[in-house]
């Protein structure tokens, strides 16, 4: 079992950069890592993943060519770098932890809040 905390979320205009970061209290190499992202009424959302294996990762499309997802197995740390943002990328982000193809594992979320 590992726990995730994450931190880094906060007030940032449209355009501007921001730095999510999530620390695990266990080894994480042997998890697919990820981050996903809610707004008040809807479903969590897929953002970002990356693998255990290759670390070969893959994106929600609307985030493509502007956050880049990575992981530290030794720091047991997993990072959402998110620039260009937009006033949608507006949410509670959530990293999470898996062995397979599910993600058994959550943080509580960090609020993201990007105004035009």
């Amino acid at each position: 079992q590992v726990q995730l905390v994450e931190s880094g979320g906060g007030l940032v205009q449209a355009g501007d950069s921001l730095t999510l970061s999530c620390a695990a209290s266990a080894r994480i190499s042997r998890y697919n890592l990820g981050w996903f992202r809610q707004t008040p009424g809807k479903e969590r959302e897929f953002v970002a993943r990356i693998s255990r294996t290759t670390g070969s990762t893959s994106y929600l499309d609307s985030v493509k060519g502007r956050f880049t997802i990575s992981r530290d197995n030794v720091n047991y740390t997993v990072t959402l770098q998110m620039n260009s943002l937009k006033p949608e990328d507006t949410a509670v982000y959530y990293c999470a932890a898996g062995l397979s193809g599910n993600f058994d594992y959550w943080g509580q979320g960090t609020q993201v809040t990007v105004s035009s």
